[in-house]
């Protein structure tokens, strides 16, 4: 059986590594460790399993890998989904941001008008009509009333994580 091998980067030196599994060494013992570099010592960032470097000589697309892996996006998936939408140049991921930042602040808007169920009655309709909206918020918005403030500061906690990462960016 073949399986995937984790991908790990270096910022320092512009190269990739595959590594083995921990437990293809110590009788499927499974455990997470640190990877540095052979080259430089420096610790190396887990990239995914289905990252593809840029040539070493391509600073610019290096600046770019570096900057997405700040903010947290990689290229971990399993191969059959892909990792997800990837932006190719910084202004690209600033963009990202701002839609995704965009749609938290409706989602936001969405709670403010929200008429808050009384009853488990109103809690039924209320999830009838409006159970994507719920569900995002909490594993009990089938069984239990939630409130707008839960919805507000679960999507106010998105937009400040967006925000973060946007100034990481800038």
């Amino acid at each position: 059986m073949t399986l995937y091998k984790p991908h790990y980067a270096c910022f320092n030196c512009h190269k990739t590594f595959k590594r083995r599994l921990k437990k293809d060494i110590k009788d499927g013992i499974e455990s997470v460790y640190e990877a540095k570099c052979p080259q430089c010592g420096e610790l190396m960032a887990n990239m995914g399993l289905d990252f593809e470097s840029p040539k070493m000589e391509n600073l610019k697309k290096w600046e770019h890998i570096k900057s997405l892996y700040s903010v947290g996006i990689t290229f971990h998936s399993c191969g059959c989904s892909g990792p997800g939408y990837i932006p190719n140049s910084k202004e690209k991921l600033i963009e990202h941001f701002e839609q995704l930042k965009t749609g938290y602040l409706k989602n936001i808007d969405f709670w403010r008008a929200r008429i808050e169920p009384s009853d488990n009655k109103e809690r039924d309709k209320d999830w009838n009509k409006n159970w994507a909206e719920l569900g995002y918020i909490a594993q009990k918005s089938r069984k239990e009333i939630i409130s707008n403030q839960e919805g507000i500061n679960y999507w106010l906690e998105r937009v400040r994580e967006i925000e973060n990462k946007l100034s990481l960016v800038k």
